[in-house]
């Protein structure tokens, strides 16, 4: 029999609350014993046995979706005593004490210290400006071929993802790999020490958030904050071509870190890329990892996931994990979705491809995705085509960095370039005519013009920030002209 995530007497002792039960069994005598098959914040999400956290949102409090929840099978309801008493009645409570802000989110937080404590995984925790979710998905490939491995769902990676992606790891579980990401200073260093790694990778340091920031410098102090959380003799593992990695090694050498472990295609680098083949569908790395040389094939495209695989490659060296192993797994990853899943289009006389690399954007990821669109075999009259959606969180430096842009465009043979939103305007009259495809307010304004546009041979790439909705324009154009049924696994047929 499957061992439960927790039972609710787990739950009660981690997080100080009492049991309030529905109906006569006010004391829930026999409630405290009931398994909980999972953790849930969402009521849209949840399945039957979660237990539900009722934290507060930016928009709506949780409290407000408890009966709800309860009605659609959860086990039980966190909620706040302040609120206890209204929703008595509707089925299992968790009652936890008034506590800070939301008391119902320090709940979830013990519950995860707990989780951490009862474990004997080997931790692994990543964060960066650019990169981290796709180097914490690769750890999970790579890592689930060598043992149990847990880690964050999507880019569930800030002040509640991480809570309840930790408290979501099952005591059993080999590896854990956490993504931790931050808008602000100070928001890593807590979530850090929650989850404390023994090893803590940062990707790179880019103007990410930089209208948070004063400088480059602040932001890559804000990524050291990992550091703070290491367990003692952890590795920090370190970008050595980045110019913040003295920066960032004199915050792991702060830290309890026992040693740092650099990157890139630095000569000094401990894991160095020797020779990285750039294949349209693929890549090939030569490598060496603290001196010994290891190859392999790296089943998505792009010079930016090659290096970032070294980290991958440094991080099971420190766990003392099967290195040929890894190299093999790497040959079998996949793009997440929103980020390098390519999909031909079925037009009436020939194939399109489709990047959707839609899931946000920033100066360093909108270069890297121009590059892979440039590294993309073109067929007969086809166009490299890029659709770009303004970047945000850049501040008064937001025009600048737009208009920047241009320069890869070029750099990169784009043929054409499509613009949503009034920054990537800045980039659009950056151009010249014959690059221009169309610019609009607004992703769905758009829209209409970039399905009309597209023809045989065309390869077309989608990027923008999140809340720019470029993705409606990736779904659009699988509607029109291919499904899911068409999706490629980096390029090649599933």
């Amino acid at each position: 029999m499957t061992e439960p995530l927790w039972t609710l007497d787990a739950v009660l002792a981690a997080t100080g609350g009492t049991l309030a039960a529905a109906g006569d069994d006010a004391a829930g005598r026999d409630g405290a014993a009931q398994p909980v098959a999972g953790l849930s914040i969402d009521t849209r999400t949840l399945k039957v046995g979660d237990l539900f956290f009722a934290i507060r949102g930016e928009t709506r409090d949780g409290h407000d979706f408890v009966r709800d929840a309860l009605a659609r099978g959860a086990g039980a309801a966190v909620v706040s005593q302040a609120r206890a008493a209204e929703l008595a009645g509707s089925g299992p409570l968790v009652v936890v004490p008034e506590a800070g802000d939301d008391p119902v989110l320090a709940a979830m937080r013990a519950l995860a210290a707990a989780a951490r404590a009862r474990s004997a995984a080997r931790v692994l925790a990543v964060t960066g400006s650019v990169g981290k979710t796709g180097t914490k998905e690769a750890l999970r490939h790579v890592l689930a071929a060598q043992g149990t491995t847990h880690a964050s769902v999507a880019s569930y990676n800030n002040h509640w993802g991480v809570p309840l992606t930790l408290g979501r790891m099952p005591a059993g579980s080999a590896f854990g790999v956490f993504e931790i990401g931050m808008n602000h200073a100070g928001e890593i260093a807590p979530l850090a020490r929650l989850v404390r790694p023994e090893i803590a990778i940062v990707t790179t340091v880019e103007p990410v958030h930089i209208e948070h920031f004063r400088s480059l410098s602040g932001i890559a102090d804000a990524k050291g904050e990992i550091f703070c959380g290491l367990e003692p003799g952890g590795i920090a593992i370190l970008n050595r071509d980045n110019p913040h990695f003295e920066r960032l090694s004199a915050h792991a050498l702060a830290s309890r870190a026992g040693r740092i472990v650099s990157f890139g295609e630095h000569p000094q680098a401990d894991v160095r890329a020797e020779r990285i083949v750039m294949r349209p569908d693929l890549s090939i790395v030569d490598a060496s990892v603290l001196g010994v040389p290891v190859t392999y094939q790296l089943g998505t495209p792009g010079r930016h996931t090659a290096l970032n695989s070294l980290a991958v490659m440094a991080a099971v060296h420190a766990l003392g994990a099967d290195l040929a192993l890894a190299a093999l797994s790497l040959a079998q990853l996949h793009p997440p979705v929103g980020r390098g899943e390519r999909t031909l289009l079925r037009l009436r006389e020939g194939e399109a491809l489709l990047v959707d690399e839609s899931y946000n954007a920033n100066p360093a990821s909108v270069r890297a995705a121009l590059a892979t669109l440039a590294g993309i075999e073109i067929r007969g009259q086809g166009r490299r085509i890029a659709v770009l959606g303004d970047m945000l969180e850049l501040g008064s430096e937001a025009p600048r960095l737009h208009r920047e842009l241009a320069a890869s465009v070029e750099q990169h043979g784009i043929d054409l370039v499509f613009a949503a939103g009034p920054m990537m305007a800045e980039l659009f009259e950056s151009l010249p005519a014959g690059t221009r495809g169309v610019a609009a307010p607004t992703s769905a304004e758009l829209l209409d013009a970039v399905l009309s546009e597209i023809r045989p041979g065309d390869a077309v790439m989608i990027k923008g920030s999140n809340s720019i909705r470029m993705g409606r324009i990736v779904e659009a154009l699988k509607a029109r002209y291919g499904g899911a049924a068409d999706s490629l696994a980096a390029g090649r047929p599933n």
